[in-house]
């Protein structure tokens, strides 16, 4: 099961990208994370904890990070796996960025439909502030 939504920004891919590393920051721009944080560098192989706005804190770990290009975590509980997949593709003088979440594991046939629905609403309001603190940070 898969969820994904996409928004335009007009900044470049290094200005998100700039806030995706910024991990203790995510609650700012994303409404459905209270917390978030890295055991290190953005890296992949570097671990850290997400608490959602709704919902029990959980491990991730960073299994994909090109700069400036995309980003992928990874959560997983017993037998259900989440990766988040955010992408960075550059659109005239702006930026095209993606976000994917994709469910698997036997949990996710009872899990997939419900955070389905969550991220469904919540995807268009995290792109959304994601896509005003770039543009803000553009211009200043």
């Amino acid at each position: 099961m898969q969820v994904e939504h996409r928004i335009t920004v007009a900044a470049p891919p290094s200005t998100l990208f700039r806030i995706y590393a910024d991990v203790g920051r995510w609650h700012t721009w994303d409404p459905d994370t209270r917390q978030a944080t890295l055991d290190g560098p953005f890296v992949v192989g570097a671990r850290g904890r997400l608490t959602p706005a709704r919902g029990n804190t959980v491990p991730m770990l960073l299994t994909r990070v090109v700069t400036d290009e995309c980003f992928t975590v990874e959560s997983k509980i017993p037998l259900f796996r989440m990766l988040f997949e955010h992408e960075l593709v550059p659109v005239g003088t702006g930026t095209q960025v993606t976000h994917r979440v994709t469910f698997s594991g036997p949990l996710s046939l009872l899990l997939g439909p419900l955070l389905s629905r969550q991220l469904n609403a919540g995807l268009p309001l995290t792109l959304a502030r994601l896509k005003a603190l770039a543009e803000s940070t553009t211009a200043a």
